[in-house]
C-alpha cells in the first residue's frame, strides 16, 4: 500500500470515528486566506458521506485529447466529480474537502481561477494542494480526490459555526 493510500485510509478511519458528518457551514476566510479559493474549515453535522476516488482526465467530455491542456483537465475533472455526485444524489456544492495533486505547481493560479468558477458562492471546500512528479498516465497533470456530505443540517441560514 502506498504512502498516499495509507494516509487516505487513516483520514477515512479518523472521520468515521467521529460519526456521521455533513457539509454545510464553511468557516469564513481570515486575513491570511482572504481571496484564496479554499475554506480554512468546513463544519458538518449529520448527512451521508460520499468518498470519491481520485479523478483525472486526459480527454474531455467530448472525447478530445487534453493531455497538454491543464485548464481543460481541471474543468473536466470538476465536471466528472459533479457527475458522480449527481448519481449519488448531490452535486459539487456538497464537497467538503479535496486533495489536489498537480504535476506542476506553476499551474496553481489556473487551478484557483477554475475552482473559483466552480464555487461561485465562495463556499469552498477545505483543501490541500500537493505537488507530485507524475500521475498514473503520461499527460495527466491533475488528480482530485474529494469527500462530499449530502443532506445538510448546517447551512448559511442555520449555521453550525458560532457567529
Amino acid at each position: 500500500m502506498s504512502t498516499v493510500s495509507k494516509l487516505g485510509a487513516a483520514c477515512a478511519l479518523s472521520l468515521l470515528a467521529w460519526g456521521a458528518v455533513q457539509a454545510a457551514d464553511h468557516m469564513p476566510q481570515g486575513e491570511r486566506t482572504q481571496g484564496r479559493s479554499y475554506s480554512p474549515a468546513v463544519v458538518t453535522e449529520g448527512g451521508r458521506i460520499v468518498w470519491l476516488a481520485g479523478e483525472t482526465a486526459t480527454t474531455d467530455l467530448q472525447g478530445r485529447d487534453i493531455k497538454g491542456d491543464f485548464e481543460a483537465q481541471v474543468r473536466t475533472v470538476f465536471a466528472l466529480i459533479d457527475q458522480t455526485l449527481k448519481r449519488a444524489g448531490g452535486s459539487l456544492k456538497d464537497v467538503v474537502t479535496m486533495t489536489v495533486y498537480m504535476t506542476d505547481v506553476r499551474n496553481g493560479a489556473t487551478f484557483a481561477k477554475v475552482r473559483s468558477e466552480m464555487f461561485p458562492d465562495r463556499r469552498f471546500p477545505a483543501s490541500a494542494q500537493i505537488s507530485v512528479s507524475a500521475l498514473a498516465v503520461p499527460g495527466m497533470q491533475i488528480e482530485i480526490q474529494a469527500v462530499a456530505v449530502l443532506g445538510d443540517k448546517c447551512s448559511p441560514a442555520s449555521p453550525c459555526l458560532p457567529r
